[in-house]
This record gives structure tokens, sequence and C-alpha cells, in this order.
């Protein structure tokens, strides 16, 4: 019988993006401007933390997939990361964003220690929520479908997020700008959510075929061999590529976005403004995923979907103004192209097939690492790079800024994404997994069929 989507599963799956967007949105959205503004780190003492705590990601990351890979215990491989790392990961969040009394390199010491805790948490949550996706369904539409339910899950705590976030820290700051109370609070309360949010998540999604996708993988891989193996997988390697360079253009310029709305549009307020309307247009994205997906291949719909959004970013750097109709009108078209994202994790679990089918062997966390590894270096690039870039173009932090300043916030949040997107294009052209392809390696694979298989003989 034909594996369907359990409207249950979607919903129960969904809430694992919701919980990773709660506990990584401030993150993304406000570290680097709190780092900036309120902590009073310099812009090169930002990188340095952004580029240490990714250079320890590049390890952390694989070494906990394999260590998912490797687990086994009652309630699957998986699960247990969802039910016990989230308590961890909400108080190094916390400590992120809190304000300590010391002054010097101490305080970088300290914000280094709690945001490498933090991604080091939201790893062990994230790579096990990615992972899952591949043993509680076997059908290539069917893991689609709940990609694109995760996409939807994140668009809506994004609508949420965006519209509360900065509300809810001039509420607790008490004041009409960004505090350092106000940051702590808001994260307080993000934080203590994110818990039972993962908890369901865990309960809802049973790893249905973890045993049957695992019959043939008998022995338990180290961290190299692992990796060794994962490099082989020139589809999945395509996919992680092109995440990066999504993901520095998405994500990276999400974190600078803010500066741009503050400092030349003139607004706290504008914050949630646009960026709801950036998750408004993400989530009606979102659910057109399964018909673009169909209709054009995983492969093509990503890059139309990158080519409308350079288009966005093109429109908005060359009308520089505070016109707030503008910016929400050329903020909807770029959100409504983050939706790719979904199709990223659709794209994983297709290449775990072909990995399995070419290789023998099946990573699902180590794979979901590779990703989360390329999304975090996307991050730390951003981070580093952006705000030192910030400072070249003249940004001097809680000033009125000048001209020349306004015009380098202008190109770094939109040219430099933009070229960054375009190069992001270029791994899709080496994807080769079609829809037909796809499930002629499913058929293969059920019958006990390997590429490797003709190797042998």
């Amino acid at each position: 019988m034909k594996e369907k989507t359990s409207p249950k599963l979607a919903i129960s799956y969904a809430l694992g993006e919701v919980g990773c967007q709660m506990s990584w949105y401030m993150i993304n959205n406000y570290l680097t401007i709190f780092y900036t503004d309120i902590v009073g780190l310099t812009a090169a003492a930002i990188s340095a933390i952004m580029l240490i705590a990714r250079v320890w990601d590049a390890i952390n990351d694989p070494m906990m997939g394999t260590i998912a890979d490797n687990t086994n215990t009652r309630w699957g491989r998986f699960r247990p990361y969802l039910m016990f790392a989230p308590p961890v990961l909400a108080v190094f969040n916390i400590l992120t964003f809190t304000v300590f009394p010391v002054q010097g390199a101490l305080k970088v010491v300290l914000c280094l220690i709690f945001y490498i805790g933090t991604g080091m948490a939201y790893t062990a949550c994230s790579i096990a929520y990615q992972a899952l996706q591949n043993v509680v369904a076997i059908d290539s539409k069917v893991r689609m479908n709940l990609a694109t339910a995760r996409g939807i899950g994140s668009s809506v705590i994004g609508i949420f997020m965006s519209m509360f976030a900065m509300p809810m820290i001039l509420f607790f700051g008490k004041s009409d700008v960004a505090t350092a109370k106000g940051y702590f609070w808001t994260t307080v309360v993000l934080s203590i959510a994110i818990i039972p949010v993962f908890l369901l998540c865990a309960i809802g999604c049973k790893e249905t075929y973890t045993e049957q996708l695992h019959t043939e993988t008998k022995e338990k891989m180290g961290f190299f061999k692992s990796i060794k193996e994962l490099v082989r997988n020139d589809q999945l390697l395509m996919v992680v590529l092109a995440t990066i360079g999504g993901t520095i253009c998405v994500t990276g310029r999400m974190g600078l976005l803010v500066y741009y709305v503050i400092y030349v549009a003139g607004s706290y307020q504008a914050v949630a403004y646009i960026f709801t309307v950036m998750t408004v247009a993400q989530l009606i994205g979102t659910v057109f995923v399964p018909w673009g997906t169909s209709k054009f291949g995983k492969r093509n719909y990503m890059i139309i979907l990158n080519v409308i959004m350079i288009t966005g970013f093109v429109l908005m750097y060359i009308n520089p103004t505070s016109n707030l109709a503008y910016l929400m009108g050329v903020s909807f078209i770029c959100g409504l192209c983050n939706s790719a994202s979904s199709i990223c994790y659709g794209m994983v679990g297709d290449s775990i097939e072909y990995g399995d089918w070419k290789l023998g062997t099946r990573q699902e966390g180590v794979a979901a690492s590779m990703l989360s590894f390329g999304v975090k270096i996307s991050t730390a690039i951003c981070g580093s790079a952006g705000v030192l870039l910030l400072s070249a173009a003249g940004y001097v932090a809680g000033a009125e800024q000048t001209e020349a300043a306004k015009a380098g916030i202008n190109l770094v949040v939109n040219i430099i994404p933009a070229v960054i997107a375009a190069i992001s294009i270029v791994p899709l052209f080496f994807y080769k997994l079609t829809p037909k392809r796809v499930a002629e390696i499913r058929e293969d694979l059920d019958a006990g069929r390997h590429a490797w298989d003709s190797e042998k003989k």
C-alpha cells in the first residue's frame, strides 16, 4: 500500500521546526546588534567569537551526527535528543543574552563560551530533528510533504516572532529602544517555551522505518569513516554547497536587515512590520512548494526561487528609501523565496537514498549534521564578515548614521547577498536526482539492489 502523509505526523514534525526557530531566532536576528549596541563588543571581538565558535562547529556537528547515527535506545536513534537536550539549550540561550558585570577580555570570553554552548545544544536538537524525517517516512513525496510541513511551521512561528519579538524586547525593557533587560526577558520566555514544543514533536514522531532501513548496516562507523563515506555522496555535497550559499544570503541578510530598518528606515517599530511581511510571504511560498517541486522538480524550482529573490534584492538596492510601503512590497517578494529552505531538506532525503544505493550505508545523522554545519558556517561568515563590513562602511553603534554609512549598509544588506545567491545556484546544476531517478533508486533498494553490486561481479 502506498504511504500517505498523516496529518498528525505532519503537525508533530512541524512542531520540531517551531522549537528550532524559537530557540535560534534571537541568535539569528538580534545577537549581532545585541553584541554591538548592548554588550559593547568591538567588531573585531564579534568577528573572533563567530569564527572560533564555527571552527568548533566544524568538528562538533559531524561528531554529533555520528553519535546520533550510532544511538540505539527504546525511543529510537534521534527522538531522545529532542526529549533531553532542549532544557540545556534553554539555559545556554538565556546565558547568551545575559549582560554580566565584567569588562575587557573576560567579557569576550564569557560571550564566546555561552555562544559555543548554545551552538552545541542547538546542534543536538537540530541534527536529531532533521534526521528524524528520514526514518518516520520512506516515500520521497511523503518526505517532501513533511519538509513542507516543516516550512509551514517555520513560517507560522516566524510570523509570530516577527510580530512580537521586538515589541516584547521593548515591553520587557520598558523603553522605546532595545535594552539589556528587554533582550534578557524575551529570551527567557522563548527558551522556556521550546521545552514542551520539542517534547510534543518527539512524542508524535515515531521512528517507524529505523529498523527496516538499517537492516543491512550492522557495523557502527566511527567519526572519520562516516565523513569519508559521506564525502563520496556527490549529490549530498551539491545540496550542502547550495545550502551554504543560500543560507549566507538569506539568514545572514536577515541578521543584518535589522540595521537597515533601524538606521535607514529609522524605526525600531518598523522591524516588526518588515519581518512579519517576509514571514507571511514565506508561509505563502511554502504552501506552494509541493506544487512547484512536482511541476518543475526540486532542483529547478529552487533555481527559479533564487532568481526571483536576487531580483528582489536588486530592487531594494537601486531604490534605497525609508518608504515603508515599498520596503514591505519588496520584502514580500524576497520572503516568498525563503520557502526554498524546505526544498533543501527534501533534497537531503533523496540524497540519503542515493547514498544508500551507491555506497550501501545510511547516515541520516551525519547527513543532517552536514546541512546543519552548512547553516552554521553560513551564519559564522555573515556574523564575522557582516559586522566587519558594516564597520568598514562607517557604521557607529547607537549613533545617527552618515549618508555614506547608510549607502554602505544598503550594499552589505542587498548586493552582496544577491551575488552570493547567484553563486549558490551553480551547485544545483550538478544535482541529478530527478523524481524519476529517486523512484528508480527506491525500487532498487526495496529489491535489495545497489550500485556497488555490479562492482563486486
